[in-house]
């Protein structure tokens, strides 16, 4: 018999609020959102402006992703900081998507797990990711694009809907937040596996963990 799989390298859990919601800040959510999504627009890249003449850039550059292709290709390293940082803003990133998609109450913290648990395995790139295959990951995740487009849509769908109940009955129904939080796993996985590039394994086509 073979033996059953690991579990994937990047896992995510979500707990679910199982109490009344705030219906205030839920009405006014997006407005709410906006102080920490600029936040993580500063974080995730940079805003060009001159003084005196001079180019200057407020902001970082993101998640790393094309020095990592070529670290992997000709070095097969990959450093731990830049893992470091890219998880991190990840994990920034879904805290605020967890707080946008009504997921969770509590304001996005930027540097605290909160409700939101993302955990990333950090790989022997030496032994667990092959050198060549970055340059091939973002075409041989393409079925996952495709049905990605239509889980999102649905997600778009369901978040609409879950806003409307919250407000009237104080709470998001679990089969809506589970889907929600099923598709940002999704999402991640696929991420992780042709952005972030911290594992070769192909990723689940599955909401679940």
């Amino acid at each position: 018999m073979a033996e059953p799989q690991s579990e994937y390298p990047v896992q995510l859990h979500i707990d679910y609020p199982d109490r009344p919601r705030d219906r205030l800040s839920t009405v006014f959510r997006l407005i709410l959102f906006i102080p920490i999504a600029f936040i993580l627009f500063l974080v995730s890249g940079s805003i060009p402006f001159e003084v005196g003449g001079e180019s200057i850039a407020i902001g970082s550059g993101g998640v790393l992703i094309f020095p990592l292709v070529l670290m992997i290709l000709f070095r097969k390293k990959y450093p731990r900081w830049w893992f470091d940082w890219n998880v991190e803003l990840l994990r920034f990133s879904t805290r605020t998507g967890a707080y946008v998609t009504l997921l969770r109450d509590e304001y996005p913290s930027t540097d605290e797990a909160q409700a939101v648990r993302l955990d990333v395995t950090y790989p022997d790139a030496q032994s667990e990711l092959n050198q060549f295959l970055p340059l091939v990951k973002w075409l041989l995740a393409l079925p996952h694009y495709i049905v990605l487009l239509f889980l999102i849509l649905g997600e778009l769908i369901v978040v609409i809907i879950s806003w409307f109940v919250i407000l009237f009955t104080g709470r998001y129904p679990k089969p809506l937040f589970n889907y929600v939080v099923g598709v940002t796993r999704w999402s991640l996985r696929v991420g992780a596996y042709m952005g972030l590039l911290v594992t070769d394994r192909y990723p689940p086509f599955r909401l679940s963990p």
